[in-house]
């Protein structure tokens, strides 16, 4: 699959965002799913691939510290696009691993807190996958800039998709405008990248648009995607 994927991947380069989902979804059929966080990109993805298949496999990970206007979203796409998301939880609740790592982990270790809440429920999740779809976009940050439409997913050894890695946020925008996409209030107060409540602040005039995340640190990911050698986390009560 790895060097069917890799032939493929210059091919892929001159695709739609349409046909890339069109492909994923003929390839891989229930094997494969687009992973959300509901950020403005995610909205126009999930738009598209509403318009290419009726029905699709949606999944978030849900780290427990998001946002109430992001549950409140994860409502409306249900009720509009008439499909479950399948929400992928930490294998600590946050009582848990305030017990087990101390309180404030996200403070003091933010790779260890985004490892336990995202990466390794994302790896549980994918396992069960032949491939993902993201949103991810080339210009968001470095580690992106070299993101394929399609392409092996070397970290989590599966295929994985991002029918608008070439997409400026200009365009997400225009998308989302032209077609009355639902998207997360919190971008109207100056809230171009959302996460977790603990890890996000508005952005002030000026700034980088991801600067509102893990503020004062140099950390730009959670590490959902950047290559990175899998370490597995400690488990609950050890």
């Amino acid at each position: 699959m790895k060097e069917q994927i890799e032939e493929l991947q210059i091919v892929a380069e001159a695709w739609k965002p349409e046909r890339v989902l069109e492909w994923a979804f003929e390839k891989f059929g229930d094997t494969v799913a687009i992973s959300s966080a509901f950020g403005a990109e995610g909205m126009a993805l999930i738009d598209i691939a509403s318009r290419v298949r009726k029905h699709f496999r949606l999944f978030t990970l849900d780290t427990e510290f998001l946002f109430p206007e992001t549950y409140n979203l994860m409502d409306r796409v249900e009720e509009r696009y008439g499909i479950t998301i399948e929400k992928v939880y930490p294998l600590n609740s946050p009582e848990e691993q305030e017990r087990i790592y101390g309180a404030a982990l996200w403070e003091r270790q933010a790779d260890q807190c985004c490892n336990l809440r995202k990466v390794e429920p994302l790896r549980r999740k994918l396992s069960e996958l032949s491939a993902w779809i993201t949103s991810i976009r080339r210009d968001q940050t470095s580690s992106r800039a070299g993101a394929g439409k399609v392409q092996w997913d070397e970290k989590f050894g599966l295929v994985k998709i991002n029918p608008i890695a070439d997409w400026s946020s200009k365009q997400v925008w225009q998308y989302i405008r032209q077609h009355d996409v639902p998207y997360n209030v919190l971008h109207e107060r100056s809230y171009p990248s959302i996460g977790c409540t603990h890890c996000t602040r508005a952005v002030l005039p000026g700034e980088d648009p991801r600067a509102g995340r893990w503020s004062g640190s140099s950390k730009t990911e959670c590490g959902l995607h950047i290559i990175q050698p899998v370490t597995n986390p400690p488990e609950a009560g050890a």
